[in-house]
């Protein structure tokens, strides 16, 4: 393919390939999320060719490749991708995890410009443009630039009311998902969502992992903060606290000052607007009939 539009979290990202020697494919898990709109918000130019970053950049940020086996997590390599910064503009430096295709990629982009282009050295003869982790690089910048979020959550909608239950790994939020499913909730998603100021309050949308997504949007009623506990108790957590528990499992990058501040204001709305408790529940049923009851 030469062109196409992703519309995932009612972002609009236009791909275009400038090489002739190889396709841009997006993988299965993205094949729901195909627009065929003309209109786009941001424009990601694929070249191929080598990276390297300019000589004037400075590395910001940098993060090793991570994996969580039986919520143990394991260092796999230190080369994962880098952040670096030359004044306004931005490259994000990636080495693709899998070590037989030895591919690497290089974003360069700005927070105040939506045309970004993307460097593939041996992308083959054909290439995901949001192959991991590029997919969550590309979204979390995009939330940065527009004031919105990305957080570790499960998100459910039962009976208009939509549920983000909110935690690192470990916390339960594939649990509470399996839990609401088998209670005929609509499940958003149980990873990783993304949360957008809407003209009636905050909606949160999934985002592409597994092969069968596909686009998922729910307003947010409340939001629990879990852990498992011996018995089911739900806790109101207000102020500064609720502040900084949520941001505490958003994603986040906080290399500038900037970041940091817009990803505070936005919580701080986010919790003006709606309720945020600490949620401990029992890996049962039992949950869902306490929090229909008392929350």
């Amino acid at each position: 393919m030469r062109r196409y539009i992703l519309n995932i979290a009612g972002y609009k990202i236009r791909f275009e390939n400038n090489s002739d020697e190889t396709d841009i494919i997006p993988s299965q898990r993205f094949s729901k999320y195909i627009s065929t709109e003309i209109e786009y918000d941001f424009l990601i130019r694929i070249h191929k060719g080598k990276i390297i970053p300019p000589d004037n950049a400075v590395k910001v940020f940098d993060a090793p490749h991570i994996v969580e086996i039986n919520n143990i997590r394991i260092k796999k390599s230190d080369d994962f991708w880098s952040v670096f910064q030359d004044r306004d503009d931005l490259f994000i430096t990636v080495t693709f995890p899998d070590p037989d295709e030895k591919r690497s990629a290089l974003l360069k982009f700005s927070l105040h410009n939506r045309e970004w282009d993307l460097r593939i050295d041996n992308p083959g003869k054909s290439f995901d443009a949001m192959e991991y982790p590029l997919d969550g690089l590309i979204l979390y910048y995009l939330t940065v630039i527009s004031g919105d979020i990305m957080i570790h959550g499960s998100g459910v909608n039962y009976k208009g009311n939509g549920y983000l239950f909110s935690g690192i790994s470990g916390k339960g939020k594939t649990t509470m998902a399996k839990l609401w499913d088998n209670h005929g909730a609509e499940i958003i998603h149980d990873d990783r969502l993304i949360i957008r100021k809407t003209t009636t309050g905050y909606s949160m949308y999934n985002t592409p992992v597994y092969r069968n997504d596909e686009p998922r949007k729910s307003d947010i009623s409340t939001i629990f903060l879990i852990g498992h506990g011996a018995e089911n108790e739900i806790i109101p957590v207000r102020g500064a606290s609720a502040i900084s528990m949520v941001m505490a499992n958003c994603i986040q990058h906080n290399w500038d000052p900037g970041i940091i501040k817009g990803l505070i204001e936005t919580i701080s709305q986010i919790c003006a607007t709606i309720p945020v408790y600490r949620l401990l529940f029992k890996p049962d049923s039992s949950i869902i009939e306490y929090l229909l009851k008392n929350e």
